[in-house]
């Protein structure tokens, strides 16, 4: 059976994106890699088919990873049966995808995984902004990352 994760934020081509493929990879350090299937998208479809920011495909490269196969996507509600843990980005898409989830689907922000982030710490999103927003993003995916593969090695008694 294969654990599997969604990130999302709202238009997949920023921060769920990184996410994502930070998430990837820290599982794959772990040995977890082929028991977790990591994916993304976005509670906006305006992006949809789009690769990803370059500013954050940059920031990424920059820092060992690869985010160039990414193209962003739309979560839909009939996706919440496809995942196991499902972690947005901010408040607004935890409210957004809060509204499609069936009964009893519980959706949290990424950030309450990372031990040392005040309760209720978002990511924030770097779209408008700089250069140093998005190693910020690439930083707090980093330190939440290893909170999240612990969550799941502990899901899997792995």
């Amino acid at each position: 059976m294969t654990y599997r994760v969604c990130l999302v934020c709202m238009g997949n081509i920023c921060r769920s994106p990184m996410a994502e493929v930070v998430l990837r990879q820290t599982l794959e350090k772990r040995g977890l890699g082929g028991l977790v299937t990591v994916e993304s998208a976005g509670t906006g479809g305006w992006h949809a088919g789009d690769p990803m920011d370059e500013r954050a495909l940059g920031i990424l490269a920059q820092h060992g990873y690869d985010g160039s196969a990414h193209r962003a996507r739309q979560f839909t509600k009939d996706w919440f049966d496809r995942y196991d843990l499902v972690l947005a980005m901010d408040r607004d898409n935890v409210s957004n995808l809060r509204r499609l989830a069936p009964s009893g689907v519980e959706v949290r922000l990424f950030r309450s995984f990372d031990p040392g982030a005040p309760e209720g710490a978002e990511v924030p999103d770097p779209y408008y902004g700089g250069h140093e927003g998005f190693e910020e993003v690439l930083a707090l995916v980093e330190s939440a990352s290893a909170g999240v593969a612990k969550h799941i090695a502990g899901e899997l008694d792995a």
